[in-house]
């Protein structure tokens, strides 16, 4: 831990250094725009359906339309199916002197979660921001030399993230602006549920020294919401809203130059009404444990992730001549829910949900009646 926050401080001495150093003068307005995931990392794999496919067609549309507008000039953190280390995507925009960051992701719960919803960067974690943090930066762990890169930086720890927002303090302000343009064009112009504004220690945004934003454009767990993010005519329809608010926002830069767009009452509003904190509670079912029937087999198999798709099994049940595989286990009907989501992708998309209680299995709509913690 001393040397991570060792190697925060000298990033956050390096990040001061750029963004007190005078801005180029330049007709062009530069945006970045970052497709997550790529390659040999599909992202979510919610009902099927891939993020980094669907990630990377709305950029495409969206950087399309921004190149059609004079004074605009879009660089493309990737622009076909190739994996980016996420520390390269950060370094893009740096080189690039950007104006806008824009990353662009889908989402997956275990529940039936829908909507879109835009990230900052920021220390405001709660469990579930902090699980959403911790699936996206995840990713370093498919770079090699990461330790060497993220100078010990633990996605599973939350002590680890506390740091990381210092380097973005310079364009909060800036960020929510956008972010609150991108949410409200979703709601009004599209229709679409808006889950509003997030904070989360996102690694890929804390090394941008420009305004930063993160998109979950939908939930592709939610089967109708996955349809459409993978409809052309859905991809098109997300790629124009966003490009709206860039235009916004540009246009609001433009008249207010010189002008702080928030002062400090403005942007404790911001903090306490804009960027939402959701938290999902436990949904603890006393003397009830839930599992994940993933399969059942007349033969008998060893318990080893290999057999299994590489899910770590948990237990085993024998009725007659036939062997039924249990994925998770634990008192917690959300967590439960995860647990199916992830058998779910990893192939077994008949997988569901059973109950015991004391021992005994029930059924799932008995265990549901019982009281919660």
């Amino acid at each position: 831990m001393r040397t991570y926050l060792l190697s925060i401080i000298v990033l956050f001495t390096i990040s001061l250094t750029f963004a007190t150093t005078p801005r180029k003068d330049r007709d062009k307005f530069v945006v970045v725009l970052d497709a997550g995931h790529g390659g040999h990392d599909p992202g979510n794999l919610g009902n099927g359906y891939k993020e980094k496919d669907i990630a990377l067609k709305i950029v495409l549309d969206l950087g399309a339309a921004l190149e059609r507008l004079p004074n605009v000039k879009v660089i493309y953190t990737r622009k076909t199916d190739v994996f980016v280390e996420l520390r390269e995507r950060a370094a893009i925009a740096n080189r690039a002197d950007a104006d806008l960051f824009v990353s662009v992701h889908c989402n997956a719960h275990g529940s039936s979660a829908h909507g879109t919803e835009t990230f900052v960067l920021g220390e405001a974690n709660d469990q579930r921001n902090f699980e959403i943090a911790k699936k996206e930066n995840e990713v370093i762990f498919l770079e090699s030399n990461h330790e060497k890169h993220y100078a010990g930086f633990d996605p599973n720890s939350p002590e680890s993230m506390i740091g990381i927002s210092i380097m973005q303090e310079e364009y909060t302000h800036n960020s929510i602006l956008l972010a609150r343009m991108i949410e409200d064009n979703f709601s009004n112009s599209l229709k679409r549920k808006s889950r509003g504004i997030k904070q989360a220690s996102l690694w890929v945004l804390h090394n941008t020294y420009m305004p930063s934003v993160l998109i979950e454009v939908g939930f592709l767990t939610y089967k109708p919401e996955g349809q459409y993010l993978h409809s052309g005519s859905g991809q098109s329809q997300m790629a124009n809203s966003i490009k709206n608010a860039v235009v916004s926002y540009k246009k609001y830069l433009e008249q207010n130059v010189g002008e702080n767009i928030f002062d400090d009452d403005e942007l404790a509003m911001a903090t306490e009404t804009e960027l939402e904190i959701e938290t999902e509670l436990p949904k603890v079912y006393k003397d009830v444990t839930f599992k994940v029937q993933i399969a059942a087999s007349s033969k008998r198999l060893k318990l080893k992730p290999y057999n299994f798709n590489g899910l770590e099994v948990s237990s085993m049940e024998e009725a007659g001549n036939t062997y039924k595989y249990f994925y998770g286990e634990t008192s917690d009907y959300n967590e439960i829910q995860k647990f199916q989501e992830v058998a779910k992708q990893k192939g077994y998309s008949g997988s569901f949900i059973v109950a015991y209680k004391n021992g005994v299995r029930i059924d799932l709509s008995e265990a549901l009646k019982t009281a919660t913690n």
